[in-house]
């Protein structure tokens, strides 16, 4: 008997997109899925589209007043009564053979998480948090942990932080390159909405670090984890650093928030080794007086990583180029995947 899957869909208005993603799910070549579709108080179509997929199809409706989105999966995870929990956006959609091989990775090798998509299995083990379109999950895992579960009032993060924690906590990790997600791209921002999110994130930051903090002094996991730690510092708040618009003061204050957390907890631990698998600006941005030394740094950095890049890029074009002119094809084909490989595999400048 085929494993029982749990496909979880938090629903707040996407009358546009949510059926097809729904029939991304039904369409699956795997069959005991168990579709979940809960409505977190939507005011448009949401509904209706759900309504009726839940009488055609054997699908669980649940409905609810508005929340956020991590109410919405906790609840999700209640309910299901799948061996595997998988967590669906409601504008995405999966290729139909999504669900089949993720369950074949994680049965068999006794896999708690399988990570779904070439893109983040090639980066491991320097992973320390996963989106949650990349999280398989074996539920009794979960069961295990049952006090981990996506933040309530945390947006966005919450699953960076729930899967950051999870990961922590078990070594049964496999991959899964054959599953594909289709992640709808929406252009409704503008400036003012941009601003708002950096005060946002300002504001929430702090939380993020106190939520890892209350773990990791639970779990014991300082010492042991540290490396893990400082991963999460730096592919979140201090990437939202030097991708969003923040202002000078803004900046200051993110600035001493993120160094003052690393050197309370995870500079008394992390080793040289570890300390050097951290990327370049980050180590720097840990290393820098304040932020504007770091700011002057990363913007020579800046310039020299897209010089490196141009050239790199030149030579690949030249590289390829010359390969029409060698005459055997199986060797050509071969050098043509080491040099893609090379591409896909570059070691940081």
């Amino acid at each position: 008997m085929n494993p029982l899957v749990s496909v979880i869909i938090p629903i707040y208005n996407v009358e546009n997109f949510v059926e097809e993603t729904i029939l991304s799910v039904l369409k699956q070549s795997y069959s005991a899925i168990e579709l979940i579709l809960i409505d977190d108080g939507s005011t448009d179509g949401s509904t209706e589209v759900c309504q009726k997929y839940s009488v055609e199809h054997n699908v669980v409706f649940i409905s609810q007043t508005n929340r956020g989105v991590s109410v919405t999966r906790n609840r999700g995870i209640q309910v299901a009564k799948g061996d595997y929990i998988y967590f669906l956006d409601s504008d995405d959609t999966i290729e139909k053979d999504f669900i089949k091989t993720s369950v074949e990775v994680a049965e068999q090798g006794h896999y708690d998480i399988t990570v779904v998509g070439e893109y983040y299995g090639r980066r491991f083990p320097d992973v320390a948090l996963l989106p949650t379109c990349a999280l398989f999950l074996r539920k009794s895992l979960l069961e295990k942990f049952v006090d981990i579960r996506f933040p309530e009032g945390i947006q966005p993060c919450e699953d960076g932080i729930f899967s950051h924690q999870l990961l922590v906590l078990t070594n049964k990790i496999g991959f899964n390159p054959k599953g594909i997600y289709h992640y709808r791209m929406h252009e409704n921002q503008n400036h003012k909405t941009i601003i708002q999110q950096t005060t946002k994130i300002l504001k929430d930051v702090p939380l993020w670090l106190s939520i890892l903090n209350d773990f990791y002094v639970k779990q014991q996991l300082f010492e042991q984890k540290s490396l893990h730690l400082a991963l999460f510092l730096q592919y979140e708040p201090f990437d939202r650093y030097l991708k969003m618009p923040f202002t000078e003061e803004q900046k200051k204050q993110l600035f001493d928030i993120i160094n003052k957390f690393y050197n309370k907890n995870v500079a008394p631990y992390i080793t040289e080794e570890e300390f050097q698998k951290l990327n370049k600006p980050f180590r720097h941005f840990i290393k820098a007086e304040n932020h504007k030394k770091f700011d002057l740094f990363f913007e020579r950095y800046t310039k020299f990583t897209q010089t490196k890049e141009y050239i790199f890029r030149i030579e690949t074009k030249i590289k390829l180029f010359l390969l029409k002119f060698v005459p055997i094809k199986k060797i050509r084909k071969r050098k043509r995947e080491k040099i893609r490989f090379a591409m896909r595999n570059r070691p940081e400048l």
